[in-house]
């Protein structure tokens, strides 16, 4: 029977998965990438770096060991990963393929969405230099949060060439 561990707020672990984390046998140790699947990767990398100002760190094949990761036989990958400016967190973008592709759903409501967030010094100057270049934003404007905690920050979800959600925010005093 695993032992309790009570905390000075009165909150106690008593589950054996909370045992083994707490005691440092389980758990995340950091962050290294979050991964978007594209359909061209040089259409991203222009996104990615040449709009946005992410820094290509490679560029290279998947390893032959990635289709076991996959578990999807006779898939290859095309990669790239892209640094993220202040930060040690990277973006990797993969193209596939070798197997068939459908493309996902890309509305913030649907399960399995997913969404990067971008922190930018002057969101109106980067949203304007977007749409210049002819990237969309689902808003089709810089919103200014006008309550709350971020009261004042701005935010907006701009849409990569497949369609995947990029939020650029610019914060307001700690958002």
């Amino acid at each position: 029977m695993p032992r309790r561990r009570a905390f000075a707020d009165g909150f106690e672990l008593c589950g054996v998965a909370d045992l083994l984390f707490w005691e440092g046998r389980v758990g995340v140790t950091g962050f290294w990438h979050a991964g978007i699947t594209v359909s061209d990767l040089d259409r991203s990398l222009a996104f990615y770096v040449d709009a946005l100002g992410l820094e290509l760190v490679r560029r290279n094949p998947t390893s032959s060991a990635a289709e076991r990761i996959w578990c999807m036989p006779g898939a290859k990958g095309d990669v790239a990963f892209v640094a993220i400016p202040g930060t040690d967190a990277v973006l990797e973008l993969t193209s596939f393929s070798g197997v068939e592709t459908h493309p996902a759903s890309a509305r913030p409501c649907d399960p399995a969405h997913g969404h990067i967030c971008l922190y930018v010094d002057d969101l109106d100057g980067t949203y304007a230099r977007l749409e210049a270049l002819g990237y969309a934003s689902r808003a089709g404007e810089v919103v200014t949060i006008p309550e709350g905690p971020l009261a004042g920050s701005k935010a907006v979800y701009m849409i990569d060439p497949d369609g995947f959600h990029v939020e650029l925010y610019e914060s307001v005093g700690g958002g």
